[in-house]
Parts: C-alpha cells; structure tokens; sequence
C-alpha cells in the first residue's frame, strides 16, 4: 500500500471516530475501561503504561484514575522532538504532574516526574488510529510506538483499544509491524 493510500484510509478511519457524539464517545470509553480492567494481564500489571487522550480517541482517564487509586505504577511517555523518541515517566497524580506537550497532548512534566524505563513495565496500553480483528495497528504515522515497541528490553504485554468505527478489514503492514497482543473493542475482545 503506497504511503497517500495509509494516510487515505487513516483519514477516512479518523474521519468516523470524529463522528462518534461526545456523549455516546464517553459513555464506551467507560464501558471499554472497564473491559480492559477486567483483563487478567491488567489485575496481574506491576507498572502500566497508558497514553493520554487526544481530539475523539478513547478516553483513558478513567482508567488512569483506576491504576492510581489502586496503588499501581502509572507511566505516561512523553514525546522527545529530537530524536523522535518517546521518553517514559512515572505519573502520581493527573492534575499536578502533567502539562501541555507536543500537539497539546498532556504529558509528563519532566521537573515532577521520575523517568521510568521500559522494562520495568508490565502492560502497554497503545493509542492508533486504525486496527483490524487480527489486532494489527495503524498508528497516527510518527512511528513513536514502533520504535518503542522494537526495543529489546521490552517485556510488556500490549493492548489496545478501538472503537468498532475504528475496525477496518486489514490495515496495511509493513515489515516491522506487529500486532498488539490484546485488541479490546465494541464488539469483542480479539487475542
């Protein structure tokens, strides 16, 4: 699939989700964080690993409230412009510890926050734009969660969550693509 063909069926896939009203957007937020705490790797996570939310993605706040109030490790990235990268940091508290980053996206303020490193993380929740029911990804086309992901020390399980407006038949792949372990969506759970 040529690049313009991605970022067509990205747009179109966006394009859907946009779609969604807000209200009906927060209320399957709510009952797909839910599905995701009732994963047994969730109960199991030591350290979580979570993103927070941007224009009509799946609001994880919830779910990050869920990790702190039951004294889990939580981990936010925050994107290093440079080198393209994303850096990881330990996260207490939603209010205090995080300030507008690259796209306006909350992130980890790097005063407050301790850096954590990869391989102490358990389970990676990771954002996309697009996803198929044999869990494949396509992400926003940064390339952030792929290098993240190529990473040796790396021993998280990694889910995802879509809504079904999100689902396509096969996203395209490329060679260093590969699927989350656990895809988490309106119309089931896919492993």
């Amino acid at each position: 699939m040529k690049p313009s063909q991605k970022s067509e069926l990205r747009a179109l896939v966006l394009a859907r989700r946009d779609a969604i009203p807000e209200a009906q957007r927060e209320t399957r937020s709510r009952l797909l964080s839910r599905q995701v705490e009732a994963l047994a790797e969730f109960a199991a996570a030591r350290t979580v690993m979570a993103y927070m939310p941007m224009g009509s993605e799946f609001d994880t706040r919830p779910l990050l409230q869920a990790v702190l109030a039951r004294g889990t490790r939580l981990v936010l990235p925050r994107v290093e412009r440079t080198s393209k990268t994303l850096a990881l940091h330990e996260v207490s508290n939603l209010e205090a510890d995080l300030q507008a980053g690259v796209w306006g996206i909350r992130e980890p303020d790097p005063q407050r926050c301790p850096q954590a490193r990869l391989g102490e993380v358990d389970f990676i929740l990771m954002p996309g734009a697009a996803f198929d029911r044999q869990r494949h990804r396509m992400g926003y086309g940064g390339g952030f969660y792929d290098k993240l992901l190529s990473r040796p020390e790396r021993r998280a399980v990694t889910v995802a969550v879509a809504f079904v407006e999100q689902l396509v038949a096969q996203v395209p792949l490329e060679p260093h693509d590969l699927p989350v372990d656990i895809l988490v969506s309106d119309d089931g759970l896919y492993r």
